[in-house]
């Protein structure tokens, strides 16, 4: 198995919806463009992604978002170092179809005082749901290590929440560590790093708003 030296998780760069939340009552979510200050958000990532990777060879995994495709266009990396591939697992959560700006307000305070992971939209997915397809993804990556010409990199173009939960996954956070935490700005970088001790390594954390509470136990 030849496992990656770092694996990026990138958020797309700001999008129409993220401007003005009112358009997704008139455009689908998938198909949102990112604003002109996105594809500035995702030129100057690019510069980072092509400084971090050099000249060595990046296996890219992007969302089939309009929003994480283009921002992964912004990038410029060298089309000889990069092999792309779409991966539907790592679109955004779910809301269902065209939203209602109100109905979405009053649906997002619900889930505030819910809870991120486990509220699930009228129409779609609950964070949950998102972590389940993000663990079978993690799957098909594991047996892509299997190849012995692996690239040293790999990328991840993707969403916000899909970002914390990922790692959530892959560090075997609970419930409250993720809950506590706040999304990366549109975007923004997370690197996990290969150690001398054979474990990847965060780069960085992600923000957080609160202390994480975990449940208690009775006898």
């Amino acid at each position: 198995m030849v496992r990656p030296r770092r694996i990026v998780l990138v958020r797309h760069g700001e999008s129409k919806g993220n401007a003005d939340d009112t358009v997704y009552e008139r455009e689908p979510d998938h198909a949102l463009p990112l604003t002109e200050n996105g594809w500035r958000q995702a030129e100057e990532t690019g510069k980072h992604l092509r400084e971090l990777f050099g000249q060595e060879r990046v296996s890219v995994y992007v969302s089939p978002y309009r929003r994480t495709h283009q921002t992964l266009r912004a990038f410029t990396l060298d089309p000889q170092l990069v092999r792309i591939r779409e991966e539907p697992r790592l679109r955004e959560q779910d809301w269902g179809n065209w939203q209602e700006r109100e109905d979405v307000r009053l649906q997002k305070a619900y889930r505030d005082a819910y809870g991120h992971f486990f509220y699930r939209f009228a129409q779609g997915e609950s964070g949950a749901d998102v972590y389940d397809r993000v663990g079978a993804f993690l799957e098909s990556l594991f047996r892509s290590f299997e190849e012995s010409d692996h690239p040293a990199n790999v990328l991840l173009v993707t969403h916000g929440l899909t970002m914390r939960l990922f790692c959530m996954r892959w560090f075997h956070w609970s419930v409250a560590e993720f809950e506590s935490l706040s999304n990366p700005g549109n975007g923004e970088v997370r690197v996990l790093e290969l150690g001398a001790d054979g474990k990847y390594h965060l780069d960085r954390p992600f923000d957080s708003w609160c202390e994480p509470e975990p449940y208690g136990t009775t006898g």
